[in-house]
């Protein structure tokens, strides 16, 4: 199977989690979830259909996978006259991307490690700097209606991972341990999120998403 040029992953903690800072998640991802809303919001925004329908949380602990303040608009004009991506507006986005992923895997309780601003820590993502004159000058007019099938796929798939949170949370209280068939779903899920968000939204890739939760 060859792979997706997406490439995502969370090391699978292999020691016990702390049980003080797991119990109160909603609250310690407070400061930092409010740093990444401040980013978030000032970039390029697309509306919040996307955004609303990738929330964590529904009870107000909303956390990205790092798309808010994702640029959006410049890409797609410069991919669509030129066929070109800047490549700072690349690093932009696939920081913002890759730090919106430390901040949800803490949420997820994937890791007791506080989100670095700048630092992978255990979260890793990946994706290749698109080349000049590589990617197809008219698909991102409509990638986003292309990846429709994945937003239904989704929304079942984070409903699935929210409920494996909070067993986790349980799991973890009493064992201080993250129950690896839990941490493989989460992390799929995450995973396939993270294809679809660089497939329609920071248009890094035109190779359409599989429907798959493994690398």
């Amino acid at each position: 199977m060859e792979p997706y040029p997406v490439d995502f992953s969370v090391a699978y903690p292999g020691r016990p989690l702390n049980r003080l800072t797991t119990f109160f998640r909603l609250f310690t991802v407070i400061p930092i979830a409010i740093v990444l809303a401040s980013v978030a919001s000032g970039g390029a925004q697309w509306g919040g259909t996307w955004e609303q329908g990738q929330q964590w949380s529904g009870n107000g602990g909303t956390v990205l996978a790092g798309i808010g303040g994702a640029l959006f608009w410049g890409p797609l004009l410069m991919i669509l006259f030129r066929r070109k991506y800047p490549r700072w507006w690349f690093d932009w986005n696939l920081e913002l991307h890759r730090f919106g992923n430390r901040v949800t895997a803490y949420l997820a309780l994937m890791d007791d490690h506080y989100p670095s601003t700048d630092d992978h820590q255990g979260v890793r993502l990946t994706y290749p700097v698109p080349e000049e004159g590589r990617l197809n000058r008219w698909l991102p007019l409509v990638k986003w209606l292309l990846a429709i099938p994945h937003y239904v796929v989704l929304l079942f798939l984070n409903i699935a991972a929210i409920v494996a949170v909070v067993i986790a949370w349980f799991a973890i209280l009493f064992s201080g341990s993250y129950p690896r068939a839990l941490f493989d779903l989460v992390e799929g899920v995450l995973r396939w999120q993270n294809r679809v968000v660089a497939y329609a939204f920071t248009l890094v890739t035109d190779r359409y998403p599989p429907f798959r939760l493994a690398p």
